[in-house]
Formats: structure tokens, sequence, C-alpha cells
């Protein structure tokens, strides 16, 4: 389990994101959990999909929901946040009930954030890594953990290559773990 790093204990260092609320991009509330989960681990996801501009992320959003609940039988979408190209961060599932995979991998406990795009092609836009980084330093904070609580999809799985070897690289190198870091103490952000 990651410990709490002293960095996420500075008052006023991350303030929340802005966030759309379901309610707001046309989604519906799933039914809260009989026991909700307690948030150890934040991990990556991607799309899995090249994302175009003219794709309207609303209209995503309800139909990835909408599969979820009918065809995957799961409670909602299987993320708790999604990150659009734009920057702009959606909420999805309720964060106090636990992920939904096709993988191996047990996401009880984990806030998931799932940025669109298939980073295994392409690369995810600098608003997409900052807010990333914005909402990582949010959920450390909110949940007492520390910058090392960030992790991949593929950390858990052998079954994926998500999120991608391109946004992999920038969790991988330490490059997201200290810009996390640096917002909540406030320092400047280092260059992905």
């Amino acid at each position: 389990m990651a410990m709490a790093d002293p960095a996420a204990q500075a008052p006023d260092a991350a303030i929340a994101p802005r966030i759309v609320a379901v309610q707001t991009w046309g989604g519906s509330a799933s039914a809260p959990p009989h026991v909700p989960q307690t948030i150890r681990r934040i991990t990556l996801h991607h799309q899995g999909e090249i994302w175009t501009d003219s794709t309207d992320v609303t209209r995503y959003l309800q139909r990835l929901q909408q599969w979820s609940r009918l065809t995957k039988r799961w409670a909602d979408i299987p993320y708790h946040y999604v990150i659009a190209p734009d920057g702009q961060i959606y909420a999805a599932r309720d964060e106090a009930r636990p992920g939904d995979t096709n993988t191996e991998y047990d996401p009880r406990d984990h806030a998931l954030i799932m940025l669109l795009g298939n980073f295994e092609q392409g690369q995810p836009s600098a608003a997409q890594l900052q807010a990333t980084v914005e909402l990582s330093a949010w959920l450390i904070r909110r949940h007492g953990l520390g910058p090392d609580a960030i992790a991949a999809h593929r950390d858990f799985s052998a079954q994926t290559l998500c999120p991608g070897k391109n946004l992999y690289a920038h969790l991988h190198s330490g490059w997201l773990q200290r810009a996390v870091k640096a917002r909540l103490t406030g320092a400047p952000l280092p260059r992905p």
C-alpha cells in the first residue's frame, strides 16, 4: 500500500480540478454500492481506440455507459474518471464503487482514470497530461496517498499493454509522479 507523502499534506496545494458531472454530460448515476471501496491506488488506462477531433465526447460517454450497463452488465462505465484530449475531466462511475475490467486484475480500491485515445499509436495531448497531474494530485490529497500510488493497468495485468507505451513512458520514467508531487507542493511542474 502506498503511504502518504508529506507533500500531500501541504495546505491548499491541490485544489479540485474542474470535473464535468455525470448528469451534465447526459449520463445517469448508478445506485451506490452496499460497501464503498477505500481508494489505495490510482490506475491509469487508455481508451485503446484512435480518437478523432470530430468525435463528440458526451455522445461517446453516453454510448459507453449504455454498452457497459446493457451489454457487459456492469454497474456503470468501468472507469471513475475520463480525460478528453482537450484536458476536460469527466466523472463516470461513482468513486465509491470498484471499477470493472476485461482483464484478470482486481480493480477494488483503485481510482480508475481513462484517457481518450490509443497511446500505443498516438501521444497523449499536453492538456491530457496536465489534467492527469491535476486529477491525480487531487485524488492523492483526498485519499491520503503518495505519488507512488499511481500505476498503470499493465502493472497489474499481463493481458494488456494499457495505457499504451506513449502514456506509460510518462509513468515509467517517474515524470508523472514528480509532476504530481510538484502540484501538491506548489513547485513548478517538470516538463514531460
